[in-house]
């Protein structure tokens, strides 16, 4: 039976691990099978921008876009 995750962001992108965490958990719950809703506010509205450049970590509006592509519902 699948289950409803719904996950606040707030951070923005690359002040600390909680955008890769979040694109982690989604990806996981999704895999097995789950409904995954993140609800984006404040300075987590920053993990859907184009064109940013991160170095040495992956690119929040990247992860999140292969997430849409697999199910992820994004409200902003």
């Amino acid at each position: 039976m699948a289950k409803t995750f719904t996950i606040f962001l707030t951070t923005s992108p690359y002040s600390s691990e909680n955008t890769l965490t979040a694109a982690r958990i989604s990806e996981n719950a999704i895999r097995k099978g789950h409904i995954v809703n993140l609800i984006a506010s404040g300075d987590g509205l920053y993990c859907f921008l184009k064109g940013q450049k991160a170095k040495g970590i992956p690119h929040a509006g990247d992860l999140f876009a292969g997430l849409i592509d697999k199910g992820l519902k994004v409200f902003l």
